[in-house]
């Protein structure tokens, strides 16, 4: 479900005489950003969105102290029942399984913190975490919720919900990008990366590219993709410069802001193809996702606004 088809359940309410739709709205780009962190999906966010609204709708409002966290804490338990379903889903995946990309506006790449926990190398490192510990870790890390906020959203006591973000931070910053990169060097490094793709320059490719890089295609089993990662600098200079080159021959490719960060769109036909997005460390590419998935792509034509 888009954005805009997300809202449709509004249209027609007056805004200005309904405090519940009035808080709904003012909370609605952070609510959507915490489902979709615990997600890595838009069109799910949409929909637990949606089922927040319905929740919403009839709560008593002369009882919610705290409308922001009200709202998070319902928005979070929607999102833990529907990542447990994806859970599932994901494992009958054709081929590799990637995050949805996100079109997103500049302001969201000022945000350093909030672009790096929904970059597509922190969203794949969030994947490795159980559905409490990703909720966790989002509501306390991302959102700075206080641990009884967390603990009712989740159902847990406090301590248990202590242990839990110990434990997920913990994890995280063993597999999370090893260095620190601004947005310039971010920018530089794809620039860089790029001239190299189209021009087929393996040299240029091999200087921008980390020993260890690895190459991740997300094809959904609609559009071909590599079945498996691809990982090595020189195996994946060879694919980019077999494939790019070609590519940029028949369509479009762009820069673009995707999930906070520099990437690469390819366009045919007027058609968002495929997303490219990058992790860079210490001006190295370290990390490709190709997602071609087209299931995946439709938030690709307008800008998404992220919140914290």
């Amino acid at each position: 479900m888009s954005q805009e088809g997300g809202d449709r359940y509004l249209v027609g309410m007056d805004e200005r005489a309904n405090p519940a739709t009035e808080a709904f709205l003012a909370h609605r780009n952070l609510l959507f950003t915490v489902a979709y962190e615990m997600l890595s999906s838009a069109a799910d966010a949409e929909d637990v969105l949606q089922e927040t609204w319905l929740r919403w709708t009839g709560v008593d409002q002369e009882t919610v102290r705290d409308q922001r966290a009200y709202l998070v804490q319902i928005t979070t338990r929607q999102a833990l029942g529907r990542l447990r379903t994806l859970g599932r889903r994901k494992e009958s995946y054709v081929g590799t399984w990637l995050p949805e990309p996100l079109l997103t506006a500049p302001d969201v790449a000022e945000d350093v913190e909030l672009a790096d926990h929904v970059s597509m190398a922190m969203l794949l490192v969030l994947e490795t975490l159980t559905p409490t510990e990703r909720a966790v870790f989002v509501l306390r890390e991302v959102f700075a919720l206080d641990y009884d906020e967390i603990a009712g959203a989740v159902d847990k006591s406090q301590a248990a919900v202590r242990q839990i973000a110990h434990r997920a931070r913990e994890h995280v910053a063993a597999r999370r990008p090893r260095g620190d990169v601004s947005a310039a060097q971010a920018r530089s490094a794809l620039e860089a990366f790029q001239r190299a793709t189209e021009t087929g320059d393996l040299r240029g490719l091999l200087d921008v590219l980390a020993p260890d890089v690895v190459f991740l295609g997300d094809g959904g089993g609609i559009k071909q993709a590599v079945p498996r990662p691809v990982v090595g600098a020189d195996k994946v200079a060879r694919l980019l410069v077999a494939g790019l080159p070609r590519l940029a021959e028949l369509g479009t490719l762009r820069p673009a802001q995707v999930n906070g960060y520099p990437a690469l769109v390819f366009q045919q036909d007027g058609e968002v193809d495929t997303v490219l997005a990058v992790r860079i460390d210490d001006g190295k590419v370290t990390g490709l996702y190709a997602v071609r998935n087209p299931d995946k792509l439709s938030h690709m034509d307008r800008e998404t606004a992220l919140r914290r």
